[in-house]
């Protein structure tokens, strides 16, 4: 089993008649994801992929019944596509864009909570590598031959250090259920709690690699749900033990402003939590080819 999504999920691309959005796509379909639409205001008719194209979400979901939607759609643009999105039914919402303005985020996240738990959108990122389940269907921009089917859940902050683990779990012949890119920017749609909870009901994960880096409390958060919920053992890694108090590094969430969001003041916390930490990026597939080998002997 998968979380979030499987080849049946009926996906569209909010802005797939541009040129990042059309060559993710084809890499989306080419790969086995049931992508059935575009959605581009002003370009309905069209088609591309093979694909029609539509100018509203509702036109989409209502002509191709269509739950998740991958958004490619600028900065400026972005927070009204995503509102769109929930607003026309979709399900789950994977947004790549960088770039959008912390302000935009909070309106969406307020937008969202008006909606009834039955009807409300999931949304992963923004800023984001996008949801991956091998062999199965993925939304975003990572590069699918790197992840091996298998039952080990992958959940980050950074898209890279997700390939990364992705790779070296592979090389050691460990397979991925599915790796879910949080995004990290300071203001999300999906913490590492939400996404921990999914993999802990999930029949087809059995541990969980989980890579977190400097700033925020997210991670905080996460080793509290693992100590008091979690059967599953939880790889970690947090990235930043040597970036300096204050500064910020590269993602947008990534500036420690408070104790605790150093990245040594995380991995203390996490391994209090039970949670088995990678001391470097290389040793993530061997941390975790560890745990899952410590689990079966037991």
């Amino acid at each position: 089993m998968t979380i979030l999504i499987d080849r049946t999920t009926r996906v569209i691309v909010q802005g797939m008649t541009g040129r990042i959005g059309q060559f993710h796509a084809a890499d989306m379909i080419r790969h086995g994801t049931n992508v059935v639409g575009g959605v581009t205001p002003g370009r309905g008719g069209e088609t591309v992929l093979d694909r029609p194209v539509f100018d509203t979400v509702r036109e989409a979901v209502r002509e191709t019944g269509a739950e998740a939607s991958l958004v490619f759609v600028p900065p400026p643009g972005a927070a009204d596509a995503i509102m769109e999105a929930a607003e026309a039914g979709i399900r789950l919402a994977v947004c790549v864009t960088d770039g959008i303005p912390a302000q935009d985020m909070m309106r969406v996240k307020r937008f969202l909570r008006r909606f009834p738990a039955e009807r409300k959108m999931r949304l992963i990122g923004p800023n984001c590598a996008g949801v991956i389940s091998p062999g199965e269907a993925f939304m975003g921009i990572m590069p699918p031959h790197i992840y091996l089917p298998g039952r080990v859940g992958i959940v980050g902050r950074s898209g890279t250090l997700g390939y990364e683990a992705a790779s070296q779990m592979k090389a050691l012949g460990i397979g991925v259920s599915t790796s879910v890119g949080i995004g990290g920017d300071p203001i999300n749609g999906s913490s590492f709690r939400d996404i921990l909870e999914l993999f802990e009901a999930d029949p087809g994960t059995d541990a969980v690699m989980m890579i977190g880096e400097i700033g925020g409390p997210q991670e905080a958060e996460a080793a509290a749900f693992v100590r008091a919920h979690m059967t599953k053992p939880v790889v970690a890694y947090i990235a930043g033990l040597s970036a300096p108090r204050g500064r910020k590094m590269g993602h947008a969430g990534a500036i420690i402003s408070a104790f605790g969001e150093s990245a040594q003041e995380k991995v203390e916390t996490l391994a209090a939590a039970g949670i088995t930490v990678a001391p470097t990026p290389s040793a993530m597939g061997e941390t975790v080819a560890r745990v899952l080998g410590l689990r079966a002997a037991a």
